[in-house]
């Protein structure tokens, strides 16, 4: 099957939306068995709209088109496909009252533009969205299939998940293949594939495809192979040969998240935790609650961003700042320990540094980063240096604080 997207919007065009859908859509069809070809992000425009599709129609077996399917007026892709299938717009009481109901869920007036939302292509079939109020759309021509998504992206994703993507691999024929992918934490890429030549050489000398999916502070390794037992055979031994060598670095595979395997770990091992963020300004924090049932471990965070209050409030020695500096190993070590104690937990990660862009010198340039992660038999410092870029050092801090407690947790000291 041969897919191409279509992502509509002003905004991906000007840069203002990062283009994350094309991306997942590409992943999740490529688990699949299928083969995204063309990727075209257009402007929120009839023609661009209809130009954009007919060529898409052309050499796809099915088109995939994200965007434009919310209720203002600047939204004409609903508009713009019910002409192009010479359909009429009807309301379907169906998602009329599925509408209704999330506003009444919500305890908020439904508008107009609210109900135009059921308004859709008569000839389409209809995609249910549970959690939103923008219809997905199918519509066939000539053996091939067009879906017309909202752009938000956790409406497309469920929509496609819930029906979309099963639609597709019922209908055109699809490559069987097999997928596993493991999650590495605190290698690049290039060193990662040094680390595993030897091992990448033989799944390649056995037509198994490896493949690199860095991102800030992580890098996935998909395995991908036809179904046969010796080739699942043959990954199973990669993947554990791979956690043998690299045991700090590879903490999950899947669609696990290193949060969530904190907080079963933790919740394992009836254990708590708490952090005092300098650098990372409450990162780690905010990774941690994205996981549901996290008040049962996570007591809270201190953050201290300013000398004053690591001083005066988490208790680190004004001397330990004054001789040392507050990005040192003697201060993040004080912040640890001390928030051990004051937040009253078992396990506590600080962090302390120069995020940037500005801030550095010779003797510490931006990007140094100092990380403590403090637990009932002691603690363990370590100095980084991440880069130049602001977001990227906080993203990846906060992972590597949240992999040194994983060490730590696991007894790793290998």
């Amino acid at each position: 099957m041969n897919v191409e997207i279509i992502s509509i919007g002003d905004e991906l065009l000007i840069g203002q939306t990062i283009n994350t859908n094309a991306s997942w859509i590409g992943s999740e069809l490529a688990l699949r068995g299928a083969k995204v070809s063309h990727c075209a992000v257009i402007e929120d425009k009839k023609e661009a709209i209809v130009d954009a599709l007919e060529s898409a129609l052309k050499r796809a077996d099915a088109v995939i088109i994200t965007g434009g399917l919310g209720p203002t007026k600047d939204d004409i892709t609903k508009y713009t496909l019910a002409e192009y299938f010479n359909t009429e717009l009807v309301i379907n009481e169906e998602v009329l009252n599925r509408v209704k109901a999330f506003f009444e869920r919500r305890s908020r007036k439904m508008l107009d533009v609210n109900i135009q939302q059921a308004a859709l292509p008569k000839s389409a079939i209809i995609l249910r969205n549970d959690v939103g109020t923008a219809s997905g759309m199918l519509f066939e021509i000539e053996n091939k299939t067009v879906i017309s998504l909202p752009g938000v992206p956790y409406e497309m994703k469920h929509i496609l998940t819930t029906s979309g993507f099963d639609f597709l691999v019922h209908k055109y024929t699809v490559s069987n293949l097999f997928h596993r992918t493991i999650h590495i934490q605190g290698i690049g890429e290039s060193y990662l594939a040094e680390a595993i030549s030897s091992i990448e050489k033989r799944l390649i000398d056995n037509t198994i495809k490896l493949a690199y999916l860095p991102s800030p502070g992580i890098v996935r390794l998909r395995f991908t192979s036809t179904p046969s037992e010796a080739s699942k055979k043959l990954i199973e031994d990669a993947i554990t040969e791979i956690k043998s060598l690299l045991p700090q670095k590879v903490f999950g595979e899947g669609d696990v998240t290193l949060n969530k395997i904190i907080g079963d770990i933790l919740i394992e091992q009836k254990s708590t935790l708490g952090t005092v963020e300098s650098c990372t300004g409450g990162q780690i924090s905010k990774d941690i609650v994205q996981i549901a049932g996290s008040s049962s471990y996570f007591k809270g965070s201190i953050i201290s961003y300013s000398n004053d209050l690591k001083i005066n409030l988490v208790g680190v020695d004004a001397e330990s700042i004054k001789l040392y500096g507050a990005v040192s190993e003697q201060v993040v070590k004080e912040m640890a320990i001390n928030g051990r104690k004051l937040l009253d937990v078992d396990y506590c990660i600080a962090t302390s540094g120069i995020a940037g862009p500005t801030g550095g010198s010779d003797v510490k340039p931006v990007g140094t980063i100092w990380i403590c992660v403090a637990g009932p038999t002691g603690c363990n410092a370590k100095k980084f240096n991440f880069g130049d870029d602001r977001v990227r050092n906080i993203k990846i801090t906060g992972l590597t604080g949240l992999n040194m407690l994983r060490q730590m947790l696991l007894k790793i000291n290998k």
